[in-house]
């Protein structure tokens, strides 16, 4: 279970935010400086590992007055349940500076239906993780010990997900592939690389699906701290080149914004390819 659960949090650090696992209908736009407008942007990413669809996760970010809120919510389940079942609940909340995200707390809560079921509590202050609350709090022998040092800087899977990626170009711009993200959610630390790797035309036959350009970025996954050394799930992962993540401009806008996931685990391929995203609140004149 524990390297399914970072198999969660790196697909939502790409863009899912529950690291396993989690079209426009609407391309207007968000304001250039969203530090000083209001935009409201709902999103719904299809889930699936190997054969099977897991269900839907909904993201929904608010940026109004130089803050930030970000809501996640999702369902998974195999054969209706009878072999896998999954809910969460995520969030974050922060401001929007000139550098990137600056959390001031992160959530996240989840039950499998049965046993097993935790809430989460990241809070953050002058640049660095302030508090951590896990209930309820469980021993798990042989970790890698996280450092306090390494908490300075970071930020958590929601923030790093959904507002680290900017461009004023909108042809599927690599240059918003050449980045790092230092991430905590909760229990471990990790970095993840990405790096560009070509630029693609998504198409697809549905008005109400994207089409258009897209930058696709190479992930590197790099755990620091906060896991076993002998779990295969993480060895997996950080052996791997070939986790990648589609980045989307949203028109109008110097967002991007994941369109797609990809990430091989132990059991099979998983993906998330966002079906729908609608836009609203402030937006510019005009964008070329």
């Amino acid at each position: 279970m524990r390297s399914a659960r970072h198999c969660l949090s790196l697909l939502a650090v790409a863009g899912l935010t529950l690291g396993l696992a989690p079209t426009l209908d609407d391309e207007r736009a968000l304001a250039e400086a969203p530090r000083t407008s209001a935009a409201r942007i709902s999103a719904v990413y299809k889930v699936n590992l190997g054969r099977f669809n897991l269900g839907n996760f909904r993201v929904t970010t608010t940026v109004q007055e130089g803050g930030y809120q970000l809501r996640g919510e999702g369902t998974f389940s195999v054969l209706e349940g009878l072999i896998f079942k999954w809910q969460g609940i995520t969030s974050s909340r922060g401001r929007v500076t000139d550098e990137g995200p600056a959390p001031s707390s992160y959530a996240f809560n989840y039950s499998d239906g049965g046993k097993n079921s935790e809430r989460l509590r990241i809070t953050f202050g002058n640049g660095a993780v302030q508090q951590v609350s896990i209930v309820p709090k469980r021993r798990i022998p042989g970790l890698i010990p996280v450092r306090r040092e390494q908490l300075v800087g970071v930020i958590d899977p929601m923030s790093g997900a959904f507002l680290t990626a900017r461009s004023p170009n909108p042809n599927g711009d690599l240059s918003v592939c050449n980045q790092m993200l230092p991430v905590f959610d909760g229990r471990s630390r990790f970095d993840l690389v990405l790096k560009p790797k070509k630029r693609v035309m998504v198409q697809n036959r549905s008005r109400s699906s994207y089409s258009g350009p897209a930058a696709v970025c190479r992930v590197k996954f790099v755990p620091i701290s906060g896991y076993r050394p002998d779990d295969a799930g993480i060895q997996h992962m950080k052996q791997s080149n070939e986790i990648e993540v589609w980045l989307m401009p949203v028109r109008g806008t110097d967002m991007y914004v994941p369109y797609r996931i990809v990430l091989p685990t132990p059991v099979g391929y998983g993906t998330a390819v966002i079906t729908s995203i609608k836009v609203s609140g402030a937006r510019r004149a005009s964008v070329d």
